[in-house]
């Protein structure tokens, strides 16, 4: 499939979606929501690929924020809408998805550009970065997670000041909130983050897919987390990964999985 604001590769298992629009810092407009959305349904259908790495073009932005543009008339119904569907279809799909989603942040991450980056099952960003939810100095609040997914990776208090001084931090400031796992040089980002998908696709991508349903199910209202791990752990004695990594484990050998 061609996209016209996403760049989407595919090499030994790993993809890498990279926001392409670099002269609007990568501003998510409507048009590359829909193909973000449309690369996922594309990912979750290629068997080959097994984690995948989101990024920005350019040396300046991962994704600077939404096309103000596009929604400064809305009415009410309209901005209700434009978030409804925009976490349905794009936000809450990638937390959710089944294979390993990394965020490789190479500049600013701004407003919806953070909140991308936060669906992402962990984060990884270059030293030069900055990340911030400035919704409030534009009169509106952050409306695809970013009121939900920020407090449960920095904390209560960090996120409302975040959101309230509408102020940016770096990189070094969000190792330390725990808002990213990594920070190195710009150069070394996309080769970090791809030895870390490596590392992750060693693994067993069935029991992988399991640990994010259950780690997810604690965000879930009315879901037990501990339930669901106790039944997706159960589940995973029924698999051929589990058979083999259990017979590398005794046999002394490294696993290779079938992921079936």
């Amino acid at each position: 499939m061609s996209y016209h604001n996403i760049l989407l590769e595919k090499e030994n298992g790993l993809a890498q979606l990279t926001i392409n629009r670099p002269k609007k810092l990568n501003a998510l407009n409507r048009e590359t929501l829909a193909e973000i959305h449309s690369a996922f349904a594309e990912l979750e259908s290629d068997e080959e690929v097994k984690a995948i790495i989101i990024t920005g073009s350019g040396e300046k932005a991962f994704v600077a924020g939404a096309d103000i543009s596009e929604f400064a008339d809305y009415n009410v119904e309209e901005g209700k809408d434009l978030a409804a569907k925009g976490q349905k279809e794009v936000f809450d799909r990638i937390a959710n998805f089944k294979k390993p989603v990394i965020a490789a942040i190479n500049g600013f991450a701004l407003g919806g550009g953070l909140e991308l980056a936060m669906a992402a099952h962990f984060r990884i960003a270059s030293d030069n970065a900055k990340m911030g939810l400035p919704e409030t100095s534009l009169g509106v609040i952050p409306g695809y997670g970013g009121t939900q997914r920020l407090p449960q990776l920095v904390g209560k208090g960090r996120a409302m000041e975040m959101i309230m001084t509408a102020g940016m931090i770096d990189a070094k400031q969000a190792l330390q909130y725990g808002l990213v796992n990594h920070v190195t040089t710009a150069d070394e980002l996309m080769e970090l983050a791809t030895k870390t998908a490596h590392k992750i696709m060693r693994n067993s991508m069935v029991a992988i897919s399991r640990a994010i349903e259950a780690i997810n199910a604690n965000d879930e209202d009315g879901v037990n987390g501990f339930e669901k791990e106790v039944e997706n752990f159960g589940k995973s004695f029924d698999t051929e990964d589990f058979k083999e990594g259990t017979s590398a484990f005794l046999d002394k050998r490294k696993a290779d999985f079938p992921n079936k």
